[in-house]
């Protein structure tokens, strides 16, 4: 091949590579040429932003409880024999001291007349003894021995009296009875449970709590509890006690509060599930989808001036899509909630909506929606 010819096909190639290099930077300018030219003239990037705002936040553990009366008993006789008489219908409402039930009482009665006799004739005559005495007709002894016979029939009379109490079944305090065990006529000891009786002014709830939070528990703190079988209804008490021993199986401690029950509704025994709240703070809250994940550190972006700005936050809290920001921002700063998938720090950025003030309550949400597309 001719000099000339290969010169043209080396100025041809050389011709060739320099247009494909004019052609790639063209369609595929390198960073440094994008942050002196393109950045001045690429579109701002739209975001969706959320304020940040300082809610009202608390702490609160779950559990499961089952409700106790303040006070309650079985029912029993402390005699044997048979029921003459039955005073109370179940789930009946008496007073302390009411008579529940009694049993047949001839044969005490009877008793109780004779000690009453033997009583009489004792005072009768150890008065005899001693009016004589002072005249000096009977000894001393005689006198001692009348006066020992009459304290036995005293003692004889106390038990004639309480044998005789003791055939009728009377309610230890005021409150509810369960149901009717027994009827008239049957034969009962004091073994047999006639009915139960529990005091429902006031119910216990018991329940359990993990060990981690025993320091966080004292007497007066308040709780809340619902249950299945009063959908829409909160109940509210306060912590009574405190075990002082935690379970090594469960590792967890009982817990005993008082709740006000004058209306009756709540019996013994039934399933609640409690809400305990251990501590209550004013926090910064911003939506979870704000917060971007790289690792172990957390950040958001944040809007000043037009442009996108990282910020590592520390997190805490969370409640229900949002979350609490313990540290690395201000109340009142935008946060970028959506449309972070574009963002660099300093981005140009172009606010399009601005979301509700970060909340879990969805009325309140939804007119911060409606505030923010007005503006």
């Amino acid at each position: 091949m001719r000099i000339w010819a290969q010169s043209a096909l080396v100025i041809l190639f050389a011709a060739a590579a320099g247009g494909g290099y004019q052609a790639y930077q063209n369609y595929f300018p390198n960073e440094e040429q994008t942050s002196s030219v393109g950045r001045g003239t690429r579109a701002p990037v739209p975001v969706i932003v959320s304020p940040v705002s300082v809610e009202h936040l608390e702490q609160r553990a779950e559990a499961v409880g089952t409700t106790r009366a303040v006070q309650s008993v079985d029912v029993v006789s402390t005699a044997s024999g048979r029921i003459v008489s039955l005073n109370f219908e179940s789930g009946q409402r008496v007073g302390k001291g009411d008579i529940l039930l009694t049993l047949d009482d001839e044969i005490e009665r009877a008793n109780l007349e004779e000690s009453k006799a033997n009583l009489r004739e004792m005072v009768a005559a150890l008065e005899r003894a001693r009016s004589l005495r002072r005249n000096n007709t009977v000894s001393q002894a005689q006198v001692d021995q009348l006066a020992a016979k009459y304290t036995v029939a005293q003692a004889d009379h106390s038990r004639a009296v309480k044998r005789l109490a003791d055939r009728t079944v009377r309610a230890p305090f005021a409150g509810v009875t369960g149901l009717r065990r027994v009827d008239i006529g049957a034969r009962i000891d004091n073994d047999t449970v006639v009915t139960t009786l529990d005091d429902l002014s006031s119910v216990e709830l018991e329940f359990l709590l993990p060990e981690v939070l025993y320091g966080k528990l004292r007497r007066g703190i308040a709780i809340t509890a619902v249950s299945a079988a009063f959908p829409g209804r909160e109940f509210t008490a306060r912590i009574a006690n405190v075990d002082s021993r935690i379970d090594e199986t469960a590792r967890a401690f009982r817990v005993r509060a008082v709740m006000p029950n004058p209306d009756l509704l709540l019996p013994v025994g039934m399933f609640m599930t409690v809400s305990v709240v251990l501590d209550s703070r004013d926090a910064m809250m911003i939506p979870e989808a704000a917060v971007i994940f790289e690792g172990r550190q957390t950040h958001v972006f944040v809007i000043a001036e037009g442009k996108a700005l990282r910020r590592n936050v520390t997190l805490g809290q969370r409640r229900r899509g949002l979350v609490e920001v313990a540290a690395g921002l201000e109340p009142g700063e935008l946060v970028v909630e959506r449309g972070t998938q574009s963002l660099r720090a300093g981005t140009v950025v172009s606010v399009v909506e601005s979301s509700a003030p970060a909340t879990d309550d969805p009325a309140t949400r939804e007119k911060g929606k409606e505030a923010g597309d007005s503006s």
